[in-house]
């Protein structure tokens, strides 16, 4: 494990060093808010996404924790509170998007590709005999440890309009950075980790245990970080604006 855990975070690194997401506090406030606002569309199919892997996952603890997860998505039955898409516009709200800006926003062909790629991925995870292990570690790494990175790199950016009087007053990005992160190796992993990263990755060591090789495990970690780069190349020429 201690192989995959250097060769995980080597990716999670390789991520961070993304031109935009390295440079995002130099991006005019227009360009900016364009990034969230496609990045909301992703958001809009996190939830089909895990579905889409529940339609298709066999193993019973692999689906009780991403049933678990899914549901945190929508809490409260009744009703009466917002759920995590709700709360994510919320947070452009208070970020300065209008909610004229927000209604005329629709996703760019880059975004559409990269949410179709990624129900491809997914789609052709299942059809593998370790489906399983597939399935379980695209929603872990695509879903969980890189969402976590991607809002750790804007929240510096976000952070003086979310905090007011030393309070954190962020519903969505600053929440799913922490709850989403990577926050134990591998090797260390247990259900009683607070983060779904670490939840997901409780079940995949164990699959991972069964195979005689992590081809799949390591394949499938480097496609889930080429939908994220190729998402955010988009955005390459916004910093050409500002000569990075």
């Amino acid at each position: 494990m201690r192989d995959l855990d250097a060769f995980e975070d080597a990716l999670i690194e390789q991520f961070k060093e993304h031109p935009v997401l390295a440079n995002i506090a130099l991006l005019s406030d227009e360009d900016f808010a364009e990034v969230l606002l496609q990045r909301r569309f992703v958001s809009l199919a996190f939830t089909a996404s895990y579905d889409l892997a529940i339609d298709l996952l066999r193993d019973e603890a692999g689906l009780r924790i991403a049933r678990i997860i899914l549901r945190e998505e929508y809490p409260d039955g009744h009703g009466h509170t917002p759920s995590h898409r709700e709360d994510t516009t919320a947070d452009l709200y208070r970020l300065g998007v209008t909610r004229a800006v927000l209604t005329a926003s629709r996703p760019t062909d880059a975004t559409l590709e990269a949410i179709a790629a990624t129900f491809e991925l997914i789609a052709d995870a299942g059809g593998h005999d370790n489906s399983d292990l597939r399935l379980l570690t695209i929603l872990r790494f695509w879903g969980e440890v890189l969402v976590s990175v991607e809002y750790g790199q804007l929240w510096p950016r976000m952070e003086p309009l979310l905090t007011r009087d030393g309070q954190n007053h962020s519903r969505f990005y600053y929440p799913h950075h922490v709850h989403d992160a990577k926050t134990r190796s591998l090797a260390s992993v247990s259900l009683l980790s607070g983060s779904h990263s670490d939840r997901l990755a409780t079940r995949v060591t164990e699959l991972l245990a069964l195979e005689p090789s992590t081809d799949c495990f390591t394949q499938l970690e480097e496609q889930s970080l080429q939908l994220k780069v190729a998402f955010y190349d988009q955005f390459l020429p916004a910093l050409d604006r500002v000569r990075v």
